[in-house]
């Protein structure tokens, strides 16, 4: 994206972050995986989202004084024989000219600056218990600042979690873009090994094809460590081993999304692996994608966010019943939770540069009302395992249908459609 995006982002707590006060967002460290050798930088998701700037131990601080924003960043140094191992870095000269910042340092002067910058403002907000020590590092600062004058008020600590996750929560058109570019890339995944699967392959091989499709198409990396659950493997809702065979006349539930400029995708499809479905699994698979139909129609503007909650839960309990898996009334089952014990999880949750994406769920101590831009998943499901006290023919059956949705201004739109769901659709596809 245009960098000046990302400056635009910052210009726009002007209306947000409060006079006086700080915001601070510190940039994601290396991790090692062994010895010397490191993962690939994944930056975090919210210094990325008022930045675009990946480089690691980076932080940014905007200020709020006299109704103007000052963005303030520190960076790696330039270093010539670093760079020629690492690549290049921008150092604060670049910081400037390149991302728009007002002012540029080097990331060894943090402790001896910070003070300097955060002196005479109210409060500071950071994401409070995000990062392991920086809680003590803020402290340390604001202290420090507090301590040049002894006239000067205290500073207030403020979590600052809210305030960034509901800013992004609303995607603008740009991250929309890249996020509908990131459902396709793992549609046309999903439709490709779907196409291509064969019983007596192994979980590992599947999640492997996945990661290659994803990769070709320009996703590198996938957005979560994907599920791949043969049979009864599918009722371990996040079953990541992924190391077994699959038989010809199990279910198999994968869980997978590819990361696409930092944005997410995350889509689930349940299909058989011999390419038909059997009857009882084809009973329990109808239920939940007439849930993950109903869901999604509840997703629109100005519906409260529970509705696709609540209206899943009414038609996987009647499913239940009508197939004598549950016993009795199903308004009444409804409301005692009978169904928690097939279907233990929330419909969705938000998606954008995290997969299970920031905002809040609650708004003036209500549940929050959809908002065009918002992207929710809506993934109902039912899982029966071996243990559970139904008849030997349900059990180990797992079904999940989950897809991305775009809520609109006139209703949403499915982002990831391309990938079918329909039994009849999957079966002439797996043909």
């Amino acid at each position: 994206m245009d960098n000046k995006i990302y400056k635009s982002r910052r210009e726009s707590l002007n209306t947000i972050l409060p006079e006086n006060c700080a915001l601070i967002i510190p940039g994601a460290d290396l991790q090692y995986r062994n010895a010397d050798s490191s993962y690939a930088l994944r930056q975090e998701s919210s210094f990325y989202y008022f930045s675009g700037f990946c480089e690691p131990s980076s932080l940014m601080v905007m200020v709020h004084q006299e109704d103007k924003i000052s963005s303030i960043v520190f960076v790696p140094p330039k270093d010539k024989l670093r760079e020629i191992w690492d690549g290049y870095r921008a150092g604060p000269i670049g910081a400037v000219d390149d991302y728009g910042f007002d002012q540029a340092f080097e990331n060894t002067k943090i402790n001896e600056l910070m003070p300097e910058l955060l002196q005479g403002v109210k409060k500071v907000f950071y994401p409070i218990g995000k990062k392991s020590g920086f809680d003590q590092n803020v402290i340390d600062w604001t202290c420090a600042a507090s301590s040049k004058d002894r006239h000067s008020q205290s500073i207030d600590i403020m979590d600052g979690s809210s305030m960034i996750g509901n800013m992004r929560l609303i995607k603008d058109d740009h991250e929309i873009e890249i996020m509908k570019k990131a459902c396709d890339i793992s549609a046309e995944s999903f439709v490709e090994v779907m196409k291509n699967i064969k019983p007596g392959e192994n979980e590992q091989l599947i999640e492997s094809k996945f990661l290659y499709e994803f990769g070709k198409r320009g996703g590198r990396f996938p957005a979560y460590t994907p599920i791949v659950a043969g049979g009864e493997n599918a009722c371990v809702l996040h079953y990541i081993e992924n190391n077994q065979d699959l038989n010809e006349s199990d279910l198999i539930l994968v869980d997978a999304g590819c990361e696409y400029k930092m944005y997410a995708s995350d889509i689930t499809r349940t299909f058989p692996v011999g390419g038909k479905f059997s009857e009882e699994q084809l009973a329990i698979y109808n239920i939940v994608l007439e849930a993950n139909k109903a869901a999604i129609d509840a997703v629109k503007t100005g519906n409260n966010i529970m509705e696709p909650q609540l209206i899943s839960e009414k038609v996987i309990t009647k499913g239940l019943v009508e197939l004598g898996i549950l016993d009795g009334n199903p308004e009444e089952l409804h409301k005692e939770g009978a169904f928690k014990d097939f279907y233990m999880h929330k419909i969705g949750h938000w998606l954008g540069l995290d997969v299970h994406d920031v905002g809040d769920y609650m708004e003036n101590g209500e549940f929050m009302q959809f908002k065009p831009g918002m992207i929710t998943t809506i993934e109902p499901g039912i899982y029966i395992s071996s243990s559970m006290n139904v008849d030997d023919k349900w059990k180990g059956i797992g079904v999940r249908i989950e897809d991305d949705i775009l809520v609109t201004n006139d209703g949403n739109i499915n982002l990831t459609e391309k990938v079918p769901s329909c039994p009849k659709e999957i079966e002439s596809l797996m043909a």
